[in-house]
């Protein structure tokens, strides 16, 4: 079995990507892209120790649930936005890449349409 991934591994795949930065959210290890954070250590004391929160649209998040509850739930903090939590301790490194990328390229577009208001 291969090791479990941590926020290292996340960091290691988010680096890889356009426009990253390396920061905080909420008092945790978060990636943003542009500003915009798209993945973050849970820091609602309702999610699990070790749990990822992924942005996503709620089609993708709810489908990846119904998929593969071992690896991804919810809590109800978390119901009314657009993520999903990832168990790092479960969670298959192909997946998490698919995971990570997904939330980065799902927050580039809002960065990017957030911009052409101003």
């Amino acid at each position: 079995m291969p090791p479990k991934a941590d926020f290292k591994t996340v960091e290691a795949i988010g680096r890889t990507l356009p426009d990253v930065e390396v920061t905080t959210a909420w008092g945790s290890p978060a990636l943003k892209v542009r500003g915009k954070m798209f993945v973050c250590i849970a820091s609602n004391k309702a999610a699990e120790p070790d749990t990822l929160v992924a942005m996503m649209d709620f089609a993708d998040r709810d489908a990846l649930i119904a998929d593969d509850p071992v690896v991804y739930y919810l809590k109800d903090h978390y119901i009314g936005y657009p993520c999903v939590l990832a168990r790092l301790s479960r969670i298959r490194r192909d997946a998490l890449r698919d995971l990570v990328i997904g939330a980065h390229r799902f927050m580039s577009g809002k960065a990017r349409r957030g911009r052409a208001r101003t």
